[in-house]
């Protein structure tokens, strides 16, 4: 049987290629007859000796010298040809057979080559190839085209034999593992759900951020069930010829049938799976795909065998025929690791390099917040690259953290600071670092300090979290504010209001924007009050107060402008009474260009003179000004 299929791939395989080898075949011959020897008239006289030097004759010569000429070629108005004492010669004729018959008759050998030049028959044939071709097209058929190009192009399958991804490979995503363990299940063991009368979900939708794990996930519940696993592109689907996609849908799920149960996985899923549009110019053959692959997923045989795995980053863009159930019964998003997440993805990913024992992975996974696997897989590799150009023999903690600092700032600049700029940056990183260290009781600790350019920033104070937070309090957001916004009021204190720089405009926008977000759609300014002033909008997008009337938006800016000038006196406050220790911090940057938490710790803990403000009274006091104004 197995043969017999084979046969008639090989067959179907043929008749795909007629496609193009016919039209070659009809092109090759006419060429040949194109190229082909004309008529010729030739009257054949006797040989004599050639000269080297032709004569040029005109017509009258021809006319009135007939009877001394030996041979004539004619090719068009052109005649060449010799004469009877040897003598070339050329001549310029026109065509008329009486008198050349004329000319025959006094012996001489005349030969007419009638063959048409080859782009003068192109000329003549293109356009009729072109209409046989395009006729050809149409009684066949764009949907035939469609298969035969698709066939060209099959969809990519892993079976049982390629390497097996389990779900070993996979870490940091413990709940969606769980939640997709039932497929597992099903694919193995089909009679224990139909015993019970339970349907197994059709299809699973895998969302969330890039380099989550989606593909990955998929590729481990293949290698769990061990069933063939079928991978494709939702691009693969969308081409030039109209009836592609369609016929791609119909080979792909022809393909998954005849080796159920399987899984099928499409990848970026919203290329296809657009919502349909109601106005008149649409996208048509790309519906018809979408048309298509809802008919495939819930059609008239509902055990198949096939379970389709969609992966999409763009779920808003989906159209909802896609999303019911019975064709994506279950959507499984996948979050971003937290801090124990992280911390089993650096494990998994670094028995790939060797790590040093100062390397603790769980302090690099609290200073990752927000890093995908993928971001993750890339940091130990990035790590493991500049240890190979420092030299080291494995990773340690400076790779690590050179590797930190890179992904999330950019690469280190080398070039000539002056020596004013980096002494204002070090006071503007210093205000940053004290004020953070001021609140350390409410907010991460810091994990080192530094003025040494990357990217488009001279320096910067890195926080390491002690564990990822899902919400703030008011007093967080207030203390987040006074730190933003400590570098520009350590520019003021210890280079006067008129040297102030443009290098605060990133911690101003970072600060406007959480206030904004504090009071507009948190709810944390009673002024304000528990609304949401700003609504989501299609694109999940976020309108400047779309419903708001506009005395509440003038409200709102007010409330935005009285939260950061609170927590700019508030910044200022703190450094105008720590002025020493504040100067002191900003000399051993200068010193050392890079200090760690302890280093920043011990710098502040030494200045036994410090005057020490508590947490508890700015934060009152930033509430009682807020609420005067």
């Amino acid at each position: 049987m197995a043969k017999i299929s084979k046969l008639k791939n090989k067959v179907s395989g043929d008749k795909s290629a007629w496609f193009l080898v016919i039209p070659v075949l009809i092109i090759a011959g006419l060429a040949a007859i194109s190229f082909g020897g004309g008529d010729a008239f030739h009257m054949p006289t006797n040989a004599g000796t050639v000269s080297a030097r032709p004569v040029e004759l005109s017509f009258s010569d021809v006319l009135r010298r007939a009877n001394d000429i030996k041979t004539m070629d004619i090719r068009g108005n052109d005649a060449t040809g010799t004469l009877k004492d040897g003598t070339k010669y050329t001549a310029t004729i026109a065509y008329d057979p009486e008198l050349l018959s004329k000319i025959a008759a006094n012996g001489t050998s005349i030969t007419i080559d009638s063959t048409r030049p080859f782009m003068e028959r192109m000329t003549f044939w293109l356009p009729i190839l072109l209409w046989v071709f395009f006729i050809w097209i149409l009684l066949r058929g764009p949907r035939g085209v469609g298969r035969s190009i698709a066939a060209q192009n099959p969809t990519k399958i892993t079976t049982g034999n390629s390497k097996k991804t389990t779900f070993k490979d996979v870490a940091g995503i413990d709940a969606e593992k769980q939640e997709l363990m039932e497929i597992v299940d099903f694919l193995k063991n089909k009679d224990k759900f139909r015993a019970v009368g339970a349907r197994v979900p059709r299809g699973v939708l895998l969302s969330g951020e890039p380099g989550t794990g989606k593909t990955l996930l998929a590729r481990a519940i293949a290698g769990e069930a061990n069933v063939p696993f079928f991978a494709a592109s939702g691009s693969d689907f969308s081409g030039i010829i109209v009836g592609l996609g369609v016929a791609k849908i119909k080979e792909m799920f022809e393909m998954a049938k005849r080796n159920a149960p399987c899984i099928l996985f499409i990848d970026e899923i919203d290329a296809i799976g657009q919502k349909r549009s109601t106005q008149i110019h649409n996208d048509q053959d790309r519906e018809q795909t979408l048309n298509q692959l809802l008919i495939e997923m819930d059609g008239f045989a509902n055990d198949t065998g096939i379970i389709v795995l969609g992966a999409t980053n763009r779920v808003d863009m989906l159209d909802p025929a896609l999303l019911r159930p019975g064709r994506f019964d279950r959507q499984v998003y996948i979050e971003l690791p937290d801090a124990n997440g992280r911390n089993e993805i650096l494990k998994l990913y670094s028995n790939r390099v060797k790590l040093s024992p100062d390397v603790d992975l769980m302090d690099v996974a609290r200073g990752t917040t927000g890093f995908s696997g993928a971001d993750l897989e890339n940091l130990l590799n990035e790590a493991a690259l500049h240890a190979v150009r420092m030299g080291h023999t494995n990773v340690t903690r400076e790779d690590m953290d050179e590797a930190i600092d890179k992904i999330m700032m950019g690469p280190r600049k080398v070039r000539k600071i002056r020596d004013t700029d980096k002494k204002l940056t070090a006071y503007h990183e210093a205000g940053h670092a004290f004020v953070s260290q001021h609140y350390a009781d409410i907010t991460d600790p810091i994990h080192k300090a530094t003025i040494i350019p990357r990217g488009r920033a001279l320096g910067m104070v890195q926080h390491l979290p002690i564990d990822d937070k899902v919400s703030m309090t008011i007093a967080e957001v207030r203390a987040q504010l006074s730190i933003a916004l400590a570098g520009r009021a350590a520019e003021e204190i210890f280079f006067g209001a008129d040297k102030i720089t443009t290098g605060a405009e990133s911690d101003i926008a970072g600060a406007t924007r959480l206030a904004r977000y504090s009071i507009t759609t948190a709810g944390l300014s009673p002024k304000v009050g528990t609304v949401a002033v700003n609504q989501s909008t299609a694109w999940s997008g976020r309108s400047a107060l779309e419903n708001a009337s506009e005395k509440t938006a003038e409200l709102v800016d007010a409330e935005i402008r009285d939260w950061m000038d609170a927590a700019h006196r508030d910044a200022k406050n703190i450094l105008s009474h720590n002025r020493a220790t504040v100067d002191r911090l900003a000399n051993e940057l200068l010193r050392r260009e890079t200090l760690t938490g302890d280093e920043i710790r011990e710098i502040i803990a030494n200045k036994k003179s410090v005057k020490k403000i508590t947490a508890k009274k700015p934060a009152t006091k930033k509430k009682t000004t807020v609420a005067k104004k």
